[in-house]
């Protein structure tokens, strides 16, 4: 059978990157052998469902390129299954697991259920449903609903306590009994169904091949093993991937701050670099092949789930953001310019009507990009080059703004008006043959020169500098330093 996998997430919040890490491998499985990728939101718990959660999800795979190969049409577009526009079919097959003896409406009030919990808490025994409605008489359930008393319903978990077991195709063959397994809810009263339920009638009729999904599943997947099994389906493949740790050893998740997609985005990654970062978060190319940078089509040539451990997974941002330098380089100036902008408009560095195609504005981040790990680190380093320095960094000014510094400074300011071309190669020739007829060092005449048009000790060749900067600019800049200078130096 063509492979065909799934992507489901909750709208319960924003898709932090285990979730990426997920939709990334169903993406990276597909397109290697071929296969068709799908998304499907499964939004049928409304309690936690929050506002604006969907669209962001669909911003953040989109923007790493996640891009799902089948759903509604809309636009010329396809859009995802949404599980809350599908309740009528997991309703009538509850009630067909209802016909087949294979499960039961269970009356019990939440009263109930948390007395039975404290019951059991109590005797420091484990939690479970205690099966109090499964063989109710067939004419108090007929009574009882006939009254409109509210309900669930719930799935016959054997009682012969069966070996229930299945292959997962990273872990190995996985075993369970059925006698730890309670009876889990299929349907809630609000005639919604659970995950369990929504999630096998929904990978039954898509045709899914094989679920890939992360290993806190592990533990409900026998009794998906029993729901297929009580529909007479046959059930797909399993896969269960490795957890994802944070870098001080708990385990990633939302609850303990872990990043979303969109943060990352804002915070100035490439989406070819998360994607490429996230690959190998427990999958590499395999033995002999070294590579940690890999394009989206090398990672799709060399995935299989083969080659993904079970062991977990260390999210580390250094690692992340050495691997996004890489890419940055890879960069055209006309690629990033627009989200650079995009940043100093926003911080009111340029005004609203600036493009990003402006000469100067292409100089500058053409001189930053290379030396930068990040776009925002572009947008925060880069302000010098639209805005006069309102202050010198204090460590570098007690060094190299000094009295001795404004003859100096005064000098180059002078030198530099008289330049008919003023660029990198007549500014080195400058600053060459002052510091050789003054017998001075080089260092002298720089770091002064850096500091006073940029404000900081750090940034692209001075000349180069000077240069984007202009000539007005850097002799006005220069000359309001020398003016510091006199103030402030002892």
């Amino acid at each position: 059978m063509p492979v065909r996998v799934r992507y489901a997430p909750s709208p319960t919040g924003y898709l932090h990157v285990g979730g990426a890490r997920t939709a990334l491998f169903d993406y990276l499985y597909a397109k290697h052998a071929g296969g068709t990728f799908i998304l499907r939101v499964e939004d049928t718990d409304r309690t936690r469902f929050v506002e604006g959660a969907l669209q962001e999800i669909y911003e953040s795979l989109r923007w790493l390129g996640l891009d799902w190969d089948e759903g509604p049409q809309v636009g010329g577009a396809y859009a995802p299954y949404i599980q809350s526009e599908r309740l009528s079919l997991y309703q009538k097959h509850a009630q067909e697991l209802i016909e087949k003896d294979r499960a039961y409406y269970c009356f019990c009030t939440p009263e109930r259920l948390d007395s039975v919990r404290k019951e059991q808490e109590k005797a420091k025994s484990p939690f479970g449903y205690d099966r109090h409605c499964r063989d109710l008489p067939a004419d108090e359930v007929k009574r009882l609903l006939a009254a409109g008393t509210p309900h669930i319903i719930r799935l016959k978990i054997p009682l012969d306590n069966r070996t229930i077991a299945f292959d997962d195709l990273i872990r190995g063959r996985i075993e369970y009994q059925s006698n730890i397994l309670d009876d889990l809810v299929l349907l809630k009263t609000d005639g919604y169904p659970t995950y369990h339920l929504a999630n096998i009638i929904d990978d039954h009729y898509m045709a899914i091949t094989h679920v890939l999904r992360g290993d806190e599943w592990i533990a409900s997947t026998p009794r998906h093993v029993l729901l297929y099994e009580a529909f007479g389906w046959t059930p797909p493949a399993f896969a269960h991937l490795p957890i994802i740790l944070d870098p001080s050893g708990g385990k990633l998740s939302k609850r303990k701050g872990a990043a979303s997609v969109m943060d990352y985005k804002r915070a100035g990654y490439l989406p070819e670099a998360l994607f490429n970062f996230l690959a190998f978060l427990g999958w590499a190319p395999g033995e002999g092949d070294e590579r940690e940078k890999m394009s989206r089509e090398d990672l799709i040539a060399a995935f299989s789930l083969e080659k993904v451990s079970p062991k977990s997974a260390v999210f580390d941002d250094k690692k992340l953001e050495w691997m996004n330098g890489l890419y940055m380089q890879e960069r055209t100036v006309e690629s990033i310019a627009p989200d650079v902008v995009a940043i100093w408009k926003e911080r009111r560095v340029l005004p609203p009507d600036a493009r990003a195609d402006d000469p100067k504005v292409v100089a500058a981040i053409a001189l930053l990009k290379d030396r930068s790990k990040r776009i925002t680190e572009i947008a925060d380093t880069g302000v010098y080059f639209f805005k006069d320095p309102e202050e010198y960094d204090e460590k570098t000014a007690k060094k190299h703004f000094k009295s001795e510094s404004i003859p100096i400074l005064k000098t180059l300011a002078g030198k530099m008006l008289q330049l008919p071309q003023f660029n990198r190669k007549s500014l080195e020739t400058v600053y060459r043959d002052y510091a050789e007829k003054s017998s001075l060092p080089a260092g002298s005449l720089i770091h002064p020169t850096r500091l006073a048009v940029s404000g900081i000790s750090f940034g692209p060749g001075l000349f180069e500098l000077l240069e984007a900067l202009g000539k007005e600019t850097s002799v006005r800049r220069i000359n309001t330093a020398i003016s510091w200078i006199e103030r402030n130096a002892r």
